[in-house]
C-alpha cells in the first residue's frame, strides 16, 4: 500500500517502514493527508490499526509513531521539532534500551531535552563513544540518514505468546527448541548465520526482560541456537527468582554475515565445543540440519520434526515463512 503512494519506502520489520513522501505531494496531498489516507486504506482493506508519525527525519518521524500508538497520527511540524522531541522521555530514542535507560537515570537524566543538555564528552565517557556521539546527534534531530529501499534485514527473530504458563524447564525448553528451528532454518536458507543471540521473557505482568550474547563465530545450526537460548533464559528467572509465571518468549539473531566460510577446529576439549561451528560435534549438527532442510523442501515442514518440539503448532503458516525467507 505504501508503495502506491511513493517507491521510496524502507522496510525495517514485518510491520513496521519508513516511506519518504516529498516528491508525490503534487498528487496526493501535503504529508499529513497522505498518512490519513493510507491509515484509512490499511483500516477499510485488512481491518487494522496503524499508528504513524510525519516528521522531518527518519529518527523524529520513528517516535511520532509511538507517541502515535496504538492507534493514531502524530503530525511534527518542523519550526516545533525540538520543543516536541525534548519532552518525551529518553526510552523514546533509538538506542536507548533498558541498560542505557537506568544508567541515565543515575545522573537525573530522563527526557531528551535533558539528555542534549549534556556535553557530549560525557555521553561518550559514559557510554562509550560511537554510543554517546549519536545520541547526542539524535537528541537534536540532526538525522541525516536517507531511505533505503533495497535495505537486507540485520537479524532474523520468532517469538510465542504462552498465556500464563509457569516459568519451569519443561515449559520453556520445547518452546525456545520451536522458536529456534524457525529462526535457524530462516537463517540456512539464505546463508547467513549470525553471532549475536537475543531472548526475551515476558513475565506474568508484562515486564519483560532480554538477555544477549556475541559469540566468537557465526552460528545457523537449530540446537546450537536452542541451547545458547536456554542458557539466556534461565540467567533471566535466576536473576528474577521471584517470577513464577511467564506469558511470552522470543529468540533472535543479529549480526548477520553474508560471506562466511566455516574455521575448522581441533578437538581441543573446551567446555563449549559442541556449540562451535567449526568442531566436529558443531558441523555434525549443521550436516544433520540441512539434512532436515532438504526434506521439508520437498515434502513440506511438517514432514520432520525436532523431538523436543514435537506437538508444538507452527507459529505462522509456511506461506508467511517463506515471505519472511524473501526479506531476510
Amino acid at each position: 500500500m505504501l508503495n502506491d503512494f511513493t517507491p521510496l519506502v524502507e522496510r525495517i520489520s514485518i510491520d513496521e517502514a519508513f516511506a519518504d513522501v516529498a516528491g508525490c505531494t503534487h498528487l496526493f496531498g501535503p504529508p499529513p493527508e497522505i498518512a490519513s489516507a493510507i491509515r484509512r486504506r490499511v483500516r477499510a482493506e485488512l481491518g487494522l490499526p496503524i499508528s504513524i508519525g510525519v516528521a522531518r527525519t527518519k529518527h523524529l518521524a520513528k517516535i511520532a509513531s509511538q507517541v502515535a500508538k496504538p492507534d493514531g497520527l502524530v503530525v511534527v511540524d518542523p519550526d516545533t521539532e525540538l520543543s516536541f522531541l525534548h519532552d518525551l522521555p529518553v526510552e523514546l530514542m533509538w538506542g536507548v534500551g533498558p541498560a542505557t535507560k537506568a544508567r541515565l537515570a543515575e545522573i537525573d537524566v530522563h527526557t531528551i531535552g535533558q539528555l542534549a543538555k549534556m556535553p557530549g564528552w560525557s555521553l561518550e565517557r559514559m557510554l562509550g563513544r560511537a554510543a554517546g556521539a549519536k545520541l547526542a546527534t539524535l537528541a537534536w534531530n540532526r538525522d541525516p540518514r536517507k531511505i533505503k529501499t533495497h535495505r537486507r534485514a540485520q537479524s532474523a527473530g520468532a517469538q510465542s505468546a504462552l498465556g500464563r504458563k509457569p516459568a519451569e524447564e519443561h515449559v520453556f525448553r520445547p518452546t525456545l527448541r520451536h522458536l529456534a528451528d524457525s529462526v535457524a532454518t530462516r537463517l540456512r536458507v539464505k546463508s547467513r548465520p549470525g553471532r549475536t543471540v537475543t531472548v526475551r521473557v515476558r513475565f506474568a505482568d508484562l515486564h519483560s526482560v532480554t538477555r544477549s550474547i556475541t559469540l566468537d563465530a557465526p552460528i545457523s545450526a537449530t540446537a546450537i541456537l536452542a541451547e545458547i537460548a536456554e542458557e539466556l533464559v534461565r540467567t533471566v528467572l535466576a536473576d528474577h527468582p521471584s517470577e513464577r509465571i511467564i506469558s511470552l518468549l522470543a529468540i533472535s539473531v543479529a549480526h548477520l554475515e553474508s560471506h562466511w566460510d566455516v574455521q575448522l577446529e581441533l578437538p581441543l576439549g573446551l567446555e563449549d565445543e559442541k556449540r562451535r561451528p567449526g568442531t566436529k560435534r558443531g558441523m555434525a549438527r549443521w550436516t544433520a540440519d540441512r539434512a532436515v532442510d532438504k526434506i521439508r523442501n520437498r515434502f513440506g515442514w511438517e514432514a520432520v520434526e525436532y523431538g523436543s518440539a514435537l506437538g508444538l503448532s507452527r507459529s505462522v503458516p509456511d506461506e508467511f515463512r517463506e515471505l519472511a525467507e524473501k526479506v531476510l
